[in-house]
């Protein structure tokens, strides 16, 4: 049974990711979770503001509190202050982050962390297996949990330690009527940022624009900006674990960029002597570049996997090793605040380093953007693995000047440091084409056609 793709558990909330589904899920949390295990016997639930969320949440209530766990319900939560609730213990997020109203979604958490692929693993089997409730007399007790004023707390002292004081800096934030509307102004206004908000009030049908943060769905934030007096704009997802950045312009920074400026300061800041930056395959050579010249290195893992990427690293390395920094494109992981991706962190910093740096360009002026650009072909999920078993000889063939690597889907690099990835969605039927080059229009076309072709072939 598959249930867990690159972000836990998505889908339409009256067709996949159904009440049912919860409460089976949650029975399997809660037996899966070893009594000896001082994370396994207490649970904190928290939801983001979807309609159907209220309904699943009390689903999974039911299902652990059947396996013999106690539960602390925390309401509605941004995804990282419920990753940041369950440091000591467990948690699960019902969320669909970005995806559309319809949809929602499921993420376990254990001590700060997303569950790795074999507790997913070990969850899918007993879901599989319909474990029956424990004994009457051994099912877990619930009760309420405040969860926010310690997480906004918590940010607010992290970022102090980063950057410059905000001192009045004009920020613009659209939390794209999501859950950052309870934690990021706040957040930015007691570090002393002048904020203004644009759909503040979390609502899950999210009718001020599509959840997702794009250049095309930030168009109101975008004009805002530029017709104002910010410094730079802010937008998040529907669960603020993702952050866009906006210069002074209106423009959207690419997201590579923004990683890059965060990778190097930590960097710069660690006093390791192998300081290591995790990132993953369809992330830019600039960070490359920027975490080389900070006396770092990069190491790379599979998308959705960042925490699998920094125990890996901290398990293989020396005394003097540290996981100085952890992301993938928008979403990143502060490893010296916590082990979960946090948009709200990264708001609260990037804004510290802007008021440093003087401004957004002044910031991105040593980051080298070479021309990046991203694709989607459709792809039934039944027929990925036969396409990216097909890819992993065509792609070679391709592009025979091309060094090709096949751990994380098929990345073809070139002698001029152009390079393109082609890897399966983990959360939609699609096959996803990445490429940097100078001649980047011409290698994703080669490269879609070449993927095109070999889904076609499978018909």
């Amino acid at each position: 049974m598959d249930l867990f793709g690159t972000a836990g558990i998505r889908g339409s909330a009256v067709e996949t990711v159904t009440p049912e589904l919860a409460l089976a899920v949650g029975r399997a949390a809660g037996r899966a979770a070893e009594r000896g295990d001082p994370d396994g016997r207490e649970f904190v639930v928290a939801r983001d503001g979807r309609q159907t969320g209220a309904a699943l949440a009390a689903a999974m209530e039911a299902g652990l509190e059947s396996a013999g766990a106690d539960v602390r319900r925390a309401g509605r939560l941004p995804t990282p202050a419920l990753a940041f609730a369950s440091r000591g213990r467990r948690g699960a997020m019902l969320t669909a982050s970005h995806n559309p109203p319809t949809d929602n979604g499921i993420k376990l958490f254990a001590d700060g962390q997303e569950y790795d692929r074999e507790a997913e693993t070990t969850v899918e089997d007993r879901v599989e297996a319909d474990d029956p409730p424990v004994a009457w007399d051994e099912w877990g007790e619930s009760e309420r949990a405040n969860v926010l004023d310690a997480y906004r707390e918590a940010v607010v002292d992290y970022a102090a330690e980063q950057g410059a004081p905000l001192d009045g800096l004009r920020v613009a934030v659209d939390c794209g009527n999501g859950m950052a509307a309870v934690a990021t102004p706040q957040v930015l206004r007691e570090l002393g940022a002048n904020v203004v908000t644009l759909n503040a009030n979390v609502d899950g049908h999210f009718p001020g624009r599509e959840s997702k943060p794009t250049p095309e769905t930030l168009t109101d934030l975008r004009e805002f900006v530029r017709a104002g007096d910010f410094a730079l704009g802010i937008a998040h997802d529907g669960d603020a674990d993702r952050i866009v950045v906006l210069d002074a312009d209106g423009e959207v920074v690419h997201e590579d960029t923004v990683l890059a400026i965060l990778a190097a300061h930590y960097t710069e800041r660690s006093d390791a002597a192998d300081p290591v930056v995790v990132t993953t395959p369809n992330a830019s050579g600039r960070i490359d570049e920027q975490v080389e010249a900070a006396g770092g290195r990069v190491e790379r893992v599979r998308l959705g996997a960042l925490h699998e990427g920094i125990a890996r690293v901290r398990e293989a390395g020396a005394p003097e090793t540290e996981v100085a920094f952890a992301a993938e494109p928008w979403k990143h992981i502060h490893t010296g605040f916590g082990g979960w991706i946090d948009g709200v962190a990264s708001a609260a910093v990037v804004c510290r380093l802007v008021a440093e740096a003087g401004g957004v360009s002044a910031l991105r002026d040593p980051v080298t953007e070479r021309p990046y650009r991203k694709e989607s072909v459709s792809c039934p999920d039944d027929a990925k693995a036969d396409a990216m078993a097909r890819l992993a000889t065509d792609v070679p063939e391709r592009f025979p000047t091309a060094s090709v690597e096949t751990e994380h889907g098929v990345r073809a690099s070139f002698p001029d440091d152009s390079w393109v990835l082609v890897r399966p969605s983990g959360t939609e039927p699609y096959v996803r084409v990445y490429a940097e080059s100078d001649d980047v229009d011409a290698l994703i076309a080669d490269a879609v056609g070449v993927v095109e072709n070999a889904i076609a072939e499978l018909e």
